[in-house]
């Protein structure tokens, strides 16, 4: 009988370690990495731009032991697979697994060591990878290696000059600085903003036994409601008023009412709501800060554990596509569960339109449907739920809702009420949502009403909100700007540099994040501006399709770079911190 042949597969993580070695047989060793094991050095720049942007990576004085212990297996197997998460950092994990395997002083042969990738840690995934074993993607290395390279170049040429303009031990990063300047310019059109009050007028109405709440919409024929919009640093922001920005003109108008009015229109509209996509990473980091309060890093964070566990596939993704078997897993589910009724007649798929969508990833979705999550820890549990259900409920039958519009009129002025009410909750039966709103009683058109009580009400227009972790997410990704797997770390790290705090879950600037964007935008503008930091997002995308030579993409950026850090050191003797309100 032939010996059995051993094999070392190489994972990130010890839970991803531990889920996979329970698929597998005993001539597998399952050893983890722990995240990178080489580095750019702490102690220097560790790129040179005058040698073809050479780096020196070094081994992260914390992964020593690993390493060796990662060798000396490589030395006892006969094969090794690479099986690192199936993204850009993932990929480049392998790339130095490798490299140190065939660089040791006891070199491995390259053809020993093959890459296996799956995006979901589950026994049957992981068997159909073991299947198509091939190479790592040199193309998805690159644009990682170009990232790090990148952030380190601006983040070393950035850094001294703030210490020497600004204040010691300050630091700047090519995206983190985008992002600090985003809040910095949320927090000016705040300031800028003047609030002003506004009137509303609402009355009640009786029909029957039946009181409901209607809003004056017009006087005559002038509306009463008028929108303005303003243009933000990242957008638009459109905001409403009415015609009464006087009190005692509202009051007075409500004095003139006649409390008689006649139903001018009765409209009912049968509206099918569809459910939203699968989650992507923003998405998910979107819904659980709406929802749950959390950060981006600690939605991550839960999220990690989920994939490590099996749980979920892998987190890190932009793609909302769903695979036929999930799907199928999915409509069987509803059907046994809540009726061949509640099944979406056609399978309802979902198209990308976030851009630069990354590599083809499936959705964030449970991997297998009949798990509900119930043994799992409170975050843990909380997290899993919203994803099964927004991921199930994607094969579900529209829900069906009837909206009706009510319009009242005399000789004074239109009255409008509009209600909601469920005719088939569909979908909403797997998400637990309602869209139901007031519900009208039965009128027609040419009933008379009575206005039981009419009252002006006060607002006040609203500047554009500070941004939370879901709004700053957001447009992050609607300006092209870092990536899903990005997002988290940016927002945690401009609070770490004390550039931004949090107020009531809202990011505003610190004096320090003011003063360090004054410096950096009168210096860096072009290169620190919303257009230039998503076009460098593309190159790096280009880059991972092997369409772009990640050199030739640093040596561009370096050119206009150099120059400006140059010239920023000799800009003025000190840049002086701007307090708020001084801007």
């Amino acid at each position: 009988m032939a010996d059995m042949q051993k094999k070392l597969l190489v994972v990130e993580s010890p839970t991803k370690a531990r889920t996979i070695g329970k698929y597998l047989g005993s001539d597998y060793e399952v050893i983890a990495t722990v995240g990178h094991l080489r580095d750019l050095p702490k102690s220097k720049m560790g790129v040179d731009p005058e040698d073809n942007f050479r780096v020196d990576y070094e081994i992260s004085p914390d992964k020593k032991k690993v390493v060796k212990e990662l060798l000396e297996g490589a030395k006892r197997a006969d094969s090794i697979l690479l099986a690192t998460d199936p993204d850009r950092e993932g990929e480049a994990i392998s790339w130095h697994v490798k490299w140190l395997m065939e660089n040791d002083k006891k070199p491995v042969d390259s053809k020993k060591i093959s890459r296996i990738s799956f995006h979901e840690i589950t026994k049957e995934a992981v068997e159909e990878a073991l299947k198509k074993a091939g190479d790592v993607d040199l193309d998805l290395v690159d644009a990682q290696q170009a990232r790090r390279v990148l952030d380190r170049m601006v983040g070393y040429s950035l850094s001294p000059v703030l210490w020497r303009k600004v204040r010691r031990g300050l630091s700047a990063g090519r995206v983190q600085s985008v992002t600090v300047r985003l809040i910095v310019e949320r927090e000016k059109e705040i300031e800028k903003f003047k609030s002003e009050k506004f009137y509303r007028i609402f009355a009640e109405f009786k029909s029957g036994e039946n009181v409901f709440r209607a809003e004056l919409m017009k006087v005559g024929e002038q509306r009463v409601h008028k929108s303005q919009k303003l243009e933000l640093f990242d957008g638009n922001y459109t905001y409403s008023r009415t015609i009464f920005e006087d009190k005692k003109k509202a009051e007075d108008y409500v004095k003139t009412l006649s409390d008689q009015y006649l139903i001018d229109k009765v409209s009912g509209k049968e509206v099918h709501r569809t459910p939203l996509p699968p989650f992507t990473t923003s998405k998910l980091q979107q819904n659980a800060s709406r929802r749950m309060g959390w950060s981006g890093k600690q939605t991550m964070s839960v999220a990690q554990h989920l994939y490590e566990k099996g749980l979920i596939t892998y987190h890190r993704t932009d793609s909302v596509y769903l695979s036929d078997k999930a799907v199928n897993e999915f409509r069987s589910y509803i059907e046994k569960k809540f009726g061949a009724e509640y099944v979406v007649k056609t399978v309802r798929h979902y198209r990308n339109n976030s851009k630069n969508a990354q590599e083809a990833h499936e959705a964030i979705r449970p991997t297998s449907v009949s798990n509900l999550g119930e043994d799992l820890e409170a975050r843990e549990k909380k997290l899993y739920e919203m994803i099964w259900k927004r991921a199930v409920a994607t094969q579900a039958a529209a829900a069906i809702l009837k909206n009706t519009k009510v319009l009242m009129v005399n000789k004074d002025g239109l009255f409008e009420s509009s209600g909601v009410r469920m005719m088939f909750p569909g979908f909403l039966k797997i998400t637990g949502e309602t869209y139901e709103d007031q519900i009208l009683p039965e009128m027609k058109v040419g009933d008379k009403l009575k206005a039981k009580k009419t009252a002006a009400e006060e607002y006040e227009t609203s500047p554009p909100p500070r941004y939370t972790d879901a709004s700053l997410i957001s447009s992050l990704e609607k300006q092209g700007i870092g990536r899903p797997s990005t997002y988290a770390p940016i927002i945690s790290t401009i609070q770490i540099r004390q550039y931004v705090d949090k107020d009531e879950g809202k990011f505003k600037p610190t004096s320090l994040g003011v003063a360090v964007n004054q410096y950096l935008v009168t210096n860096f503008d072009d290169v620190l501006s919303l257009p230039f930091t998503a076009n460098m997002e593309e190159d790096l995308d280009k880059v991972a399709l092997g369409k772009l030579d990640w050199k030739k993409m640093m040596k561009d950026f370096w050119g206009i770079f150099e120059k400006k850090v140059v010239t920023a050191t000799n800009w003025g003797k000190n840049a002086r911190i701007v307090k708020r309100g001084n801007w």
